[in-house]
């Protein structure tokens, strides 16, 4: 069998409610580098959203956005930018409609416009500040990912009109727009493949509506004790909450760390 390769969830798996990182959590990731099993995250985040964990938890690997934007140990695998013509299209709906956007590059994102509250709501969740504005930004850089901030009665309008894009939910009003069929199990297949890698050497640890194609494509899925029913029901285990060690109790109970532990 070769070293097996771990995947990790941010929000709600490695990070916490609070948005930061156990004790635990950051011990068992360097136990399981020392072993030489590989450790990668696999977010809906930009990487410029993440820089930070990467540097806590010494990991340069990374399936970001949902899939659309692929790095192992700092090089690039794989990219899939929405078509420019698609987020003019929505980008006119959305102004028309007073709902916003939110466009992602592989190093950055912007918001269409100042001060909504929807976009408030969503990066105050997240514990971040309010993105730059800038409506063009998807004229000049390729998008991998947007964000649509509506209300929920308003997203099947857009998934309606937009039949070739997914919606997919992460807080109230907003939505992971991503070209359809694209998901976290797209881009660990597509590291996989440069890895030469089977999917049964491939573990996942996740929570969210984002992470149910990764944890069933993944040799063995985990989710959190903290996890919404659906990740919960398309995992294969369910492990303690992200705040009382479940990192490190799922790499216990699927015999990837040693259950007599001390850390």
């Amino acid at each position: 069998m070769q070293k097996p390769i771990v995947f990790f969830d941010i929000d709600g798996t490695l990070l916490t409610e609070e948005k930061t990182i156990p004790d635990t959590t950051k011990k068992a990731v360097r136990l399981l580098q020392e072993k030489g099993i590989h450790t990668v995250i696999a977010t809906g985040r930009v990487p410029k959203m993440f820089y930070w964990i990467q540097k806590e938890l010494n990991i340069d690997s990374y399936v970001s956005m949902n899939g659309q934007y692929v790095v192992f140990e700092g090089k690039e695998i794989y990219a899939n930018p929405i078509d420019s013509e698609r987020l003019q299209s929505l980008s006119k709906m959305t102004e028309s409609n007073g709902h916003a956007l939110a466009y992602c590059s592989h190093n950055d994102f912007k918001a269409s416009v100042k001060n909504h509250p929807f976009i408030e709501s969503g990066f105050d969740a997240l514990m971040m500040s309010y993105p730059e504005v800038n409506p063009d930004f998807y004229k000049h850089s390729s998008i991998y990912q947007g964000h649509l901030y509506c209300e929920s009665k308003d997203e099947k309008m857009y998934a309606d009109h937009f039949p070739d894009l997914s919606f997919v939910k992460w807080h109230d009003c907003a939505y992971d727009i991503l070209p359809k069929g694209a998901s976290k199990a797209v881009g660990i297949r597509k590291m996989l493949e440069v890895l030469d890698m089977k999917i049964e050497d491939s573990f996942a640890f996740g929570d969210g509506l984002n992470d149910l194609e990764m944890l069933t494509e993944a040799g063995t899925g985990i989710a959190m004790g903290n996890a919404v029913p659906e990740a919960k029901a398309a995992a294969d285990i369910i492990t303690t909450s992200s705040s009382n060690n479940g990192i490190l109790n799922g790499l216990i109970q699927v015999g990837l760390l040693e259950r007599n532990l001390v850390l």
